[in-house]
């Protein structure tokens, strides 16, 4: 198996056209062999994640699956993580960001700092994300996300498979041509637990300051920091530096 380190941009195009018309368990089923015990999803407990969750653990059910614990999560999404671990018998490893840091910030900023500013939420989101997301990167060459191109304009140009240079990791999105209609019928003939929220006019959660219900026609972005303009829309977790 090649190391990742040694991977360019001409093997990250050739596997997008190998995969380009596969399915999602096809595309799942090769990295999870070709790269067990450096592999893993990255849940946010979404529709999506929970969708990936089912296909890996039908695949491989070793495989590891992790979460990342802000502290401003909604209860529903903690509920939601006891139930995903009962209902596919596993553990979702969870990350917590820094206490010191977290510490720092709020006696600096205040609680609620990003309202403030586009910089105070983005260093909230590095503190409470970015940060635990590198420690669950440790030892991995491929994570897996649920990212989906309809799902943002952010999104629009997004691959199925990526070369994250931030954080040196290959990024793999199985879903990323998949629609909305899509992930809920999955959901539905699987029977697998989702969060409830998603059928109150939550397309997208995430933390409960930071996330609210979108009128009908709304775009499905438009409920995570309405306060901003649509294309700072993302945490630091996404970033668009991927080739």
């Amino acid at each position: 198996m090649q190391k990742v380190e040694n991977f360019n941009l001409s093997e990250i195009d050739a596997l997008n056209q190998k995969f380009n018309k596969c399915s999602a368990e096809e595309v799942l089923e090769f990295f999870l062999t070709r790269y067990k015990g450096k592999i893993a999803l990255s849940s946010s407990m979404g529709l999506e994640d929970q969708v990936l969750t089912s296909m890996v653990c039908d695949i491989d059910k070793t495989t590891r699956i992790f979460t990342l614990d802000t502290g401003r999560l909604f209860p529903e999404t903690y509920e939601l993580i006891d139930k995903t671990n009962q209902f596919f018998d596993i553990n979702i490893e969870v990350f917590f960001p820094d206490f010191k840091a977290v510490d720092q910030m709020t006696s600096a900023k205040g609680i609620n700092l990003f309202y403030g500013s586009v910089e105070n939420r983005k260093e909230c989101c590095r503190i409470r994300k970015i940060e635990p997301l590198k420690r669950a990167f440790n030892n991995l060459d491929v994570w897996i996300c649920g990212l989906r191109r309809d799902q943002s304009v952010t999104r629009f140009s997004t691959k199925k498979i990526e070369w994250d240079e931030t954080n040196n990791i290959i990024k793999l999105n199985p879903l990323i041509d998949w629609t909305e209609k899509q992930v809920r019928h999955f959901l539905k003939e699987n029977k697998i637990p989702y969060n409830p929220l998603h059928d109150k006019g939550f397309p997208s959660i995430g933390c409960q300051p930071c996330t609210r219900a979108v009128k009908p026609g709304e775009d499905v972005r438009a409920g995570r920091w309405w306060w901003e303009e649509p294309e700072h829309k993302e945490c630091g977790l996404h970033n668009r530096n991927q080739k």
